[in-house]
């Protein structure tokens, strides 16, 4: 296909009539002037207007909108693909010389929907790169898993480009009160001095990820030739201590602190979690809202790194009481996250722990019995939420003396040292103490809420 589109073919990859396309290109919203013929980048601007409309933004401010310019940065950005030739499905399975299922399996994977049909030179190149590995011994479900991973994880990466490039460079800039013209031309000048560091960077830390994800295959190999672990029979089944971890008394703290501050102590949390995972050899696999699942090789570490990230968490200044569990077994590895059945109990475990508290199994003791200043505390067999039969858990503690022991505010649920309290009151005999005049306010004018 060359590189212009026809009115029919943009409407075959956008999923748009040809009559809504004629009508859009007639408001001068999509197509150029210069030239009869579409190009690819129609194809975004398609994308662009029907989100629009679908965010209820009508056709006469879309095309107000193009009219003035505010979106010329859009259009001008470095991301978009080159132009050049454009080719169907089809057409790019007959030119690398595939089977038209694997590409359309391959294309599901990257997130491409049924009627996105057109394959730029670029991605041409790609599914040529996939032959070659399929050529190589690579199978193709194996293939189709590393390219969600890819996908999901790098579209995730651009969305923190692009949204911390918005709220921290393209809203000052909108804020001096800027023409359209001025702003463009100001935000490309920063683009083009951001633009070049961001493929170092993805190198970089791909290539750091790579190293560590190679030492820790490496130490798996010798345990299983030498018989200290039992290979899997099946492909991608792990031995993994698997921990969750959150704050305690999070969500009270949000309705109570409002958003911005409850981010500000889950930023603390972030970096504290982060680090210890990272110094015990973990990894974390996800973050939702404030509670973290993260992996490691051995219970030791797993057990070490929860209760360093308990006892850094108390020793904040007015911050949240830390719980976490932690189960040892077999778990499965898919598209960069482990799933199974061991998973869902070291996620059940999390919820039945209290403040401060690290609850572990009788499988993660017998793999950290030996790690010294600490202590298991038997707390016996307990049934957890949505799981059948009981698990015997343990209380695992450090030996170290506690620290000393602060107030709890009632209604937002942070620690608060004694230097650390905002208010008091006394109420029936009972002393309370609040981190903020804002959270007394709040107990007093509905003290039965926070009972």
């Amino acid at each position: 296909m060359p590189e212009g589109l026809t009115l029919p073919q943009l409407s075959r990859h956008t999923g748009e009539p040809e009559e809504r396309l004629r009508d859009w290109r007639a408001r001068g919203i999509i197509g150029d002037a210069a030239r009869e013929d579409l190009t690819v980048f129609d194809v975004e601007r398609v994308r662009l207007i029907q989100l629009f409309l679908r965010r209820g933004i009508d056709l006469d401010g879309i095309a107000e909108g193009m009219r003035s310019g505010i979106f010329d940065w859009f259009y001008n950005f470095p991301w978009r693909e080159a132009g050049g030739p454009l080719y169907s499905l089809a057409e790019a399975a007959e030119t690398i010389g595939t089977d038209l299922e694997v590409l359309q399996r391959f294309r599901e994977a990257m997130g491409s929907t049924a009627t996105d049909d057109v394959i730029s030179e670029e991605e041409l190149a790609l599914m040529r790169g996939w032959k070659v590995a399929a050529e190589a011994g690579v199978p193709e479900d194996a293939m189709v898993e590393i390219i969600r991973v890819y996908t999901d994880s790098l579209e995730r990466v651009a969305e923190a480009e692009q949204r911390i490039y918005r709220f921290y460079v393209q809203q000052r800039l909108e804020s001096e009160g800027l023409s359209p013209q001025e702003l463009l031309a100001r935000l490309e000048a920063a683009a083009d001095q951001l633009n070049p560091l961001i493929e170092p960077m993805i190198l970089y830390f791909h290539r750091r990820g790579l190293q560590r994800a190679a030492r820790e295959d490496a130490v798996m190999t010798l345990a299983e030739r030498q018989g200290l672990v039992k290979r899997a029979e099946s492909p991608a089944d792990m031995r993994m201590a698997v921990v969750f971890i959150d704050l305690s008394s999070f969500t009270p703290l949000a309705e109570a602190m409002g958003d911005i501050a409850a981010g500000a102590v889950l930023e603390r949390f972030s970096r504290i979690v982060r680090s210890s995972t990272t110094a015990w050899t973990g990894r974390v696999v996800k973050q939702i809202g404030d509670a973290f699942m993260l992996v490691f090789p051995d219970a030791r570490s797993a057990v070490a790194s929860a209760l360093e990230i308990e006892s850094r968490a108390s020793a904040e200044p007015q911050f949240p009481a830390v719980r976490g569990g932690i189960h040892w077994g077999s778990v499965l590895y898919r598209e960069g996250d482990y799933v199974g059945s061991n998973v869902n109990i070291a996620s059940r475990i999390a919820n039945d722990a209290q403040r401060h508290q690290v609850l572990v199994t009788a499988a993660v003791r017998k793999g950290a019995r030996e790690l010294p200043g600490i202590e298991f505390v038997r707390l016996g067999k307990r049934q957890l939420k949505g799981l059948t039969g009981k698990f015997d858990l343990f209380d695992v503690r450090s030996s170290a003396a506690p620290g000393a022991e602060k107030a709890i505010d009632p209604v937002c649920g942070m620690e608060i040292g004694p230097a650390e309290v905002a208010a008091r009151l006394s109420l029936e005999g009972e002393e309370r103490h609040f981190c903020s005049e804002a959270c007394l306010r709040k107990f007093v004018a509905s003290p039965e809420a926070y009972a």
